[in-house]
């Protein structure tokens, strides 16, 4: 039931906030704004080498009031010592057949980045939960995805980086399913995070109506 309860979560909340932190005191910082703006779904990403301990400190302090997964996960090795710090997804750049077959042997959601539709095709039958539109969200934009969708619509794609303010009307009308979003969700103060976070979250919820 936990896998069900989070991909749940993502698809209703639809965006996600990608975080590279050095230290639980940013990472709070960028929660704590992130929340105020009602975005409750975040990646902490393994470029750094302490992203297992801030993804289970991040769980000790805010329980059920975010969920929060692990990104930037290349190996099964990484993916299981995520899991082990309490990571309740995991996202990679890359397709792993080792890593789609952890996640699935514990239950946990397979967000792995494609850009072919062979790997598109590929991740699926192992197991991926949601397509990660990567490195493609960046230089395509909203168009990859309907791009995915015209010839597979049943796949959830999850885009990577290109959402903005302006833009996120063509994201959601093109069928994304959850936007992962960097700089305008961890850079700045805690103030202007949240500022950002309310306006992502005031165009979804007007486009959800």
């Amino acid at each position: 039931m936990q896998k069900v309860t989070t991909l749940s979560r993502i698809y209703q909340e639809k965006l996600m906030a990608i975080i590279r932190v050095e230290t639980i005191e940013r990472a709070q910082e960028i929660v704590d704004g992130c929340l105020e703006g009602e975005i409750s779904c975040l990646e902490i990403s393994y470029t750094n080498k302490n992203a297992g301990d801030i993804i289970e400190q991040l769980k000790e302090i805010y329980q059920d009031k975010i969920i929060v997964g692990a990104g930037t996960v290349l190996d099964s090795e990484t993916a299981r010592h995520a899991l082990l710090k309490g990571a309740e997804f995991i996202i990679a750049p890359n397709f792993n057949l080792e890593v789609a077959k952890l996640c699935n042997r514990y239950q946990i959601p397979y967000m792995p980045g494609c850009t072919s539709m062979t790997e598109v095709v590929e991740a699926l039958e192992a197991g991926a939960d949601m397509i990660k539109a990567f490195p493609t969200s960046s230089f395509i934009g909203p168009k990859v995805v309907s791009t995915i969708k015209t010839p597979m619509p049943q796949v959830p794609v999850l885009s990577s980086g290109g959402v903005t303010v302006e833009n996120i009307t063509d994201w959601i009308e093109a069928g994304v399913d959850c936007m992962g979003i960097g700089t305008l969700l961890s850079k700045g103060t805690k103030a202007e995070i949240a500022k950002n976070a309310q306006s992502l979250r005031q165009r979804v919820s007007t486009l959800q109506k």
